[in-house]
């Protein structure tokens, strides 16, 4: 049973929107344009200087995608089951497999079979991404190396340096990724180390 006091509740919720917001790097003046909430309110919200209605939480829920419990960071009801809400984008399908904001995010990507080869697009972005190949082959543009990785073999970068990520064979790919913001990175451990590390 969550026993926090309604402030208490109240005050975590500047933290926790300011930490959507720079997540998902967008500007108050971004958040702004699409929410309807002027810069300021926006602002003091994220402070603390003014408390969170639900007119405000309403559209920033929407803009977030995400459900208003968690900007209140209610407590689960006990019901086990995930509610997965895939998005697509660049032709690829993200489905997210963890829903806190801030720190480091967890998505299941499935790119689509394709009968012709993709022309790739590189972008970046600040953060750094770890990946793992479920099925299929993965084509890894990081910087200047063209990486073909196969199922069971990981990855990971600097999502500013320019990255694009497609099927190697024309089949489709899945895998999950990692993603977290500069300084934030995946880390495996197997168990012991013997000998020295592959150059």
């Amino acid at each position: 049973m969550d026993r926090r006091t309604d402030d208490e509740v109240l005050d975590a919720v500047g933290p926790r929107l300011r930490a959507l917001r720079r997540d998902r790097g967008l500007t108050l003046a971004d958040v702004a344009a699409t929410t309807g909430v002027s810069e300021s309110t926006l602002s003091r919200l994220e402070s603390g200087r003014r408390r969170a209605t639900l007119e405000l939480l309403l559209p920033l829920s929407r803009t977030y995608d995400v459900p208003l419990d968690d900007l209140v960071g209610a407590e689960r009801t006990g019901d086990p089951r995930i509610h997965l809400k895939p998005v697509t984008r660049f032709g690829m399908t993200f489905v997210p497999l963890s829903r806190r904001p801030g720190g480091v995010h967890a998505f299941k990507l499935m790119i689509p079979a394709r009968p012709e080869p993709a022309v790739p697009t590189p972008q970046t972005h600040e953060g750094f991404e770890w990946l793992y190949v479920l099925t299929g082959r993965l084509r890894l543009l990081v910087g200047e190396r063209d990486l073909m990785l196969s199922p069971g073999e990981a990855a990971e970068f600097d999502t500013s340096l320019p990255h694009w990520l497609g099927t190697a064979d024309g089949r489709a790919v899945e895998l999950l990724v990692l993603f977290g913001l500069q300084g934030v990175r995946a880390h495996l451990r197997t168990g012991p180390r013997t000998g020295r590390d592959p150059a």
